[in-house]
């Protein structure tokens, strides 16, 4: 799309997931939709403290993920692609809206996760790299990022802009071909015509959409509706809410329905790890486009880490 940062993980993530997503799952949580909007406060109100030593940490290792965990990070993506405005911004999965609602029931690994186990899963599908371990700095320091935006905001109870846009069932099934000529228009300017985005001076300025340096297929963000809800809402950059309900539906479909890594829960074939994990029409998993199996490349292989 025309400015920086389409997608932002997987993970990733991708539903926090792109990758992403920090999304939740479908476990019933109490709805907040008539609360006055949540703002989280500004960054001059980090506290000069040991705390406010682990938040800029926090911050820092959000919004430069690769740079400033590379140990963790397989690929050229932030936590802040998909989480837009640091993780700030309504309706991009901002971190405000997700701490509150942990512990919870995911059904992605079938148990109740602590905050701290969600983000590790962002590292492991949106950021396609190793999950850091229980108690390391890396994971005490986003927390202590999130904590810290999501200060005054309700517990328990799903805020208005919470995840990403949940956009109506399309009117037409979205589709690839439709979605190549709005990624033509709208996307491959700053993305590329071959989604691999942008770095300047090393550095990823413009995330790559998939492909070896992208989020991988176990991200929230390689599920059709979380990709079509955030570029409704947030893209293009310049633009954002410029394209229909339809041609969002129809681009999530395009860059979908391309080839990305491998998912790391691979069950042995694309046929049983399709079957495992990407059933339901919301994955284009195990499925032939433009004469690729998506997903067929055999067991992961994690690359990139240092």
């Amino acid at each position: 799309m025309r400015a920086a940062a389409m997608i932002a993980g997987g993970a990733a993530l991708v539903t926090l997931g792109v990758g992403v997503g920090l999304s939740v799952s479908k476990a019933p949580v109490p709805s907040r939709t008539d609360a006055k909007p949540f703002e989280p406060p500004p960054d001059t109100a980090i506290p000069d403290n040991e705390f406010g030593k682990a938040v800029k940490l926090g911050r820092e290792i959000f919004t430069d993920t690769r740079r400033a965990v590379p140990q963790f990070v397989g690929n050229d993506l932030s936590c802040s692609n998909c989480h837009l405005d640091a993780g700030r911004r309504p309706n991009a999965s901002p971190l405000w809206a997700a701490y509150g609602l942990y512990p919870q029931y995911r059904a992605k690994n079938g148990h109740v996760n602590s905050f701290a186990e969600r983000l590790q899963e962002c590292f492991r599908y949106s950021m396609n790299g190793r999950m850091p371990p229980a108690g390391d700095r890396t994971l005490v320091a986003l927390e202590s990022y999130a904590t810290f935006l999501a200060r005054g905001a309700s517990i328990g109870v799903m805020l208005p802009g919470q995840g990403f846009l949940k956009l109506p069932k399309a009117a037409r099934a979205p589709d690839y071909e439709r979605g190549r000529a709005v990624y033509a228009e709208n996307c491959a300017q700053c993305h590329g015509e071959d989604g691999g985005g942008l770095k300047v001076d090393g550095k990823t300025a413009i995330p790559p959409l998939w492909g070896g340096r992208s989020f991988n297929w176990g991200a929230g963000m390689a599920r059709t509706p979380n990709a079509a809800g955030f570029i409704k809402a947030n893209m293009p950059q310049d633009r954002p809410g410029a394209l229909t309900s339809q041609q969002a539906w129809d681009v999530a479909a395009y860059i979908d329905g391309k080839p990305r890594p491998q998912d790391p829960r691979y069950a042995g074939s694309v046929e049983a790890t399709r079957r495992q994990f990407h059933e339901g029409g919301q994955s284009a998993y195990g499925t032939t486009v433009d004469g690729v199996l998506l997903g067929g490349d055999g067991p992961p292989e994690t690359t990139g880490l240092k």
